[in-house]
């Protein structure tokens, strides 16, 4: 079956985080439809209809069933095999405009099923070119009134007598994308409570032999005394570690709301499905090893039944609320209760932040193993933590990215409540072909993953340790009021080491201000060093240091302190104990401070502090400076604003889908667009072009010149052929031509070099002086589209000075692409030179942006050179190659 776009039926979740199936209504379905409407009360039926009639309900169901037309698509949801839903719309006479109708079975209102439907059906008509629906609706109906209102779709009414016209319009703005969110975590969330909240939990393949999995998994359930009933399932044994033991999940005395699945591959379908009748909500699959038709039929078996799905090949799901206590996972240990959030697809690294995490104190709240990842997400974990009233920390480490643009704008919002960081595994080529073969995630580029590190707020580290490093400071810790960082020290080598440190990781050491150095020299033992570092010496008592971090932290030009301390025999003659004086200041400091001590032998603790904090301490310099630049960096991303998404005026979207399609139609393998087809849809979304003529002939040539010259006659010739990619490379273009002779000798030379390629040259006037700049996008498989910036022309390869950002692009995306080469200030002006036009160069961006997002059939778009002056912009050479693709609406609500 397939859906309003000829896709697979897609499944979603409800209000209250029950499953459903949306898809395209089909003949079969036409006595359930007449039922579904046979069914509402007479009340309904009049709302609905306007008017009772023992006709309507047949006659709904006879359009609605109607043989497949131009103008007419209805969806149906389906809970269980049964129809409780429907949505249509028929295409009326005005442009862009259809009729829309809506009708929800009466047992199943208030549950989200209309707005589930309309949502799904706004998607389809989107694809299709309609900008909005219009729907008549009884004035006296404020039910469908308000689910019009509350879709966060812009809404006008108009009210003639009892009736009242709704007129709603399609654009996805932020408003709309917000309201879907919300809409989304609410049902998200409840469908995960029965899988971080179950009250009663089934071990399938808990075994006698020791060794098992599935028995180590039921021995963590039991000694870790989960408060809700526990049951195994095996057929042989009545009892297994003092667990009640059943033959099958459908022989339990009541339903679970969590099975944990560890057996073979092969029994792992039946289990689920019986799990399924069973009544379970959610299913844990540790089991690895499943071929393709055994992985089909577990999610189908989830599908069907309405379960949330962890795994498989997992290490399990961990809830260390008092009140439930539930370890379900077969770790080393049992997680320390705390306020980290985790989810990891690698089981390894699992357990290795359970342990690093549980040894520094600051434990864990909900953990999850991903592993394959076939259903829940590291969306759907950061939508728990936001609402589960005790997550403060979120650690993720993900190999692949289901939805990406739904997950950085789920992580855009959740990183302004909490810290999120990860690991940037997969850097490498290698690194990323051991993800793709470890977790069956499709490998990503780095290019494309930092672009969604950085617009999400996410921190990204580099190891595991660097991450539980930093972790531990923002845990412990303030975040830093900027960059600007003093160095403390007892000896001027670990100063040295430490001052070296924070440079690397590109902290500001500035030097004290004079007012700050005699603040400093009053409380400072003689012979003290009063520069950054500042040298307290070897003579330095624990008073004398803890005052001098007094003065330090509550002055405004500094942001953070380390203090990097050495044991001396001098501290140790007098009793002095130098890290109490960093940790036991007068109450909880304003800004960071963090302590290097080279002698530790761990590489990061938390020290225990006043008030209840904690102090990290460090074995190394490059591991606290590191962690203070994560923490900067998170300072200066909260108190940038979120960012707009701008629409560009002038684009005809339509105009640009029938050309893409068109153009498909004739190439139906995909390929590069001709310079025509090319300059059409650059036309589409108002991209300013240099002017330019096709020639196919010398004469062609030369009258195009002529034309196009300009008051000097300079022109440019370039070849063409499909499949031509590097002009300059191929030696296919003639520059600063004058005059007929030039002309007809150049074009002579292409022909004559590249006879059986040439199809035509393209005559351009030769372009005045200004910086060249490239802009392009590349449709990434996972990520969706990327848009890139930087420096152009012919050494755009040797100096690789590009920045790029993920589509759509923000106001503060533009303007990070904009200053983030190293080339920015040839665009604001340097050395005299006017800056270009920057207005024009942000919306070259938003309409390159504007562009990918539309047409998802654009494999990747290359602007260069675009030539920037200060008197404006102009692409001077542009290609753009669609593939056949079809368009997924990626904010659309629906299950992996």
């Amino acid at each position: 079956m397939t859906d309003a776009l000829g896709r697979p039926s897609i499944h979603a979740l409800l209000a209250d985080g029950t499953t459903v199936r949306i898809r395209a209504v089909e003949p079969e379905d036409h006595d359930q439809l007449h039922r579904l409407y046979e069914e509402m009360s007479p009340e309904n039926l009049r709302m609905r209809f306007f008017a009772v009639s023992p006709h309507s309900a047949a006659l709904a169901a006879d359009h609605a069933c109607e043989p497949p037309r131009s103008g007419h698509r209805a969806l149906v949801a389906e809970l269980r095999g049964r129809i409780i839903g429907l949505a249509e719309y028929d295409e009326g006479e005005e442009r862009g405009s259809a009729e829309l109708a809506v009708a929800v079975a009466d047992r199943l209102h208030h549950h989200g099923v209309g707005t589930l439907l309309i949502e799904h059906l706004a998607s389809a008509a989107r694809a299709d070119g309609l900008t909005c629906f219009v729907a008549d609706a009884l004035s006296e109906n404020r039910e469908v009134l308000r689910l019009f209102t509350d879709l966060g779709l812009r809404v006008t009414h108009r009210t003639d007598g009892p009736e009242t016209r709704c007129t709603i319009a399609l654009d996805q703005d932020d408003t709309y994308l917000e309201a879907v969110e919300n809409r989304g975590r609410t049902a998200d969330v409840a469908s995960m409570e029965p899988l971080f909240r179950p009250r009663t939990v089934a071990v399938v393949g808990a075994g006698r032999r020791p060794g098992s999995v599935g028995r180590a998994v039921l021995r963590h359930l039991r000694t870790g005394d989960f408060t809700g009933r526990l049951f195994a399932v095996n057929p042989h044994a009545h009892a297994l570690l003092g667990v009640p033991s059943y033959p099958a999940v459908t022989a339990l005395p009541v339903p679970p709301d969590l099975v944990v699945i560890a057996t073979p591959a092969a029994a792992v379908p039946s289990v689920a499905e019986d799990s399924g009748k069973a009544g379970a909500h959610a299913l844990v699959v540790v089991s690895a090893g499943l071929d393709p038709a055994q992985a089909q039929a577990l999610l189908t078996a989830c599908r069907t039944h309405g379960m949330r799905l962890v795994g498989p090949n997992c290490l399990g799901v961990a809830n260390t609320d008092p009140a439930l206590r539930m370890d379900a996972t077969f770790a080393a240990a049992h997680p320390s209760r705390g306020t980290a959030g985790i989810a990891v697809q690698s089981g390894g690294v699992g357990i290795a932040l359970l342990d690093g995490l549980s040894r520094l104190g600051i434990g864990v709240s909900t953990f999850a193993s991903l592993g394959d990842k076939y259903d829940v997400s590291g969306n759907d974990l950061l939508q728990w933590w936001e609402n589960d009233g005790v997550t403060d920390l979120a650690l993720l480490h993900l190999e692949s990215f289901g939805n990406p643009r739904a997950f950085s704008r789920t992580a855009r919002r959740v990183t302004r409540r909490m810290p999120l960081l990860t690991v940037d595994a997969g850097r490498t080529d290698a690194g990323r072909r051991a993800a793709a073969s470890h977790s069956a995630a499709a490998a990503t580029g780095t290019l494309t993953r930092q672009a969604l590190f950085t617009q999400a707020g996410i921190t990204a580290t580099r190891s595991i340790g660097e991450l539980l490093e930093t972790a531990a400071l923002f845990h412990a810790q303030p975040l830093p009021a900027g960059n600007k960082v003093a160095v403390v020290t007892n000896a001027g080598g670990a100063g040295v080491l430490a001052a070296d440190a924070c440079v690397e990781a590109g902290l500001l050491l500035p030097a004290p201000t004079p007012e700050l150095v005699q603040d400093l020299l009053a409380v400072l033992p003689d012979g003290a060093a009063v520069g950054n570092p500042v040298d307290v010496t070897a003579a330095v008592t624990e008073d004398e240091l803890r005052d001098c971090l007094d003065r330090l932290t509550t002055h405004r030009g500094v942001g953070a302190v380390v203090v990097a301390l050495v044991p001396t025999a001098v501290a140790a003659a007098t009793g002095d104990d130098l890290a109490r004086a960093v940790t036991q200041g007068p109450g909880r400091r304003r800004i960071p401070v963090v302590l290097v001590r080279l002698e530790q032998d761990v590489p990061v603790r938390l020290l225990p502090a006043g008030e209840g904090g904690a102090i990290p301490s460090y074995a190394e310099p490059h591991a606290a400076a590191r962690a203070l630049a994560h923490a900067a960096r998170r300072t200066a991303w909260l108190a940038r604003p979120p960012g707009t998404r701008r629409t560009p005026d002038g684009i005809d979207t339509r105009r640009a889908h029938a050309l893409a399609d068109g153009w498909l139609t004739a190439h139906p393998d995909g390929g590069w667009l001709g310079p025509r087809t090319c300059a059409e849809l650059l036309k589409c979304y108002g991209i300013p072009q240099s002017p330019w003529a096709w020639a196919e002939t010398e004469d062609d040539a030369v009258r195009a010149a002529e034309r196009l010259g300009g008051p000097d006659g300079r022109v440019v010739l370039k070849a063409y052929w499909p499949g031509l990619v590097h002009k300059s490379a191929q030696r296919a273009v003639h520059l600063d031509l004058r005059g007929e002779s030039q002309v007809r000798g150049a074009y002579r030379d292409l022909r004559t070099r590249f006879a059986g390629l040439m199809s035509g040259a393209v005559v351009q006037p030769l372009a005045e002086r200004g910086t060249e700049l490239l802009a392009g996008v590349v449709q990434d498989q996972v990520f969706g589209p990327l848009v890139v910036f930087g420096l152009g022309g012919t050494a755009t390869e040797v100096f690789a000075d590009r920045a790029a950002r993920l589509a759509p692009l923000t106001d503060l995306d533009v303007h990070d692409l904009i200053t983030s080469p190293r080339c920015a200030p040839l665009l604001f002006g340097s050395a005299g030179s006017d800056p270009v036009d920057l207005d024009g160069l942000e919306q070259l961006l938003h309409r390159l942006s504007r562009m990918s997002e539309d047409l998802p059939q654009l494999a990747e778009a290359d602007f260069n050179p675009v030539l920037a002056t200060s008197g404006g912009l102009m692409v001077l050479d542009a290609r753009a190659r669609l593939l056949p693709c079809r368009p997924q609406d990626p904010y659309l609500r629906r299950l992996r």
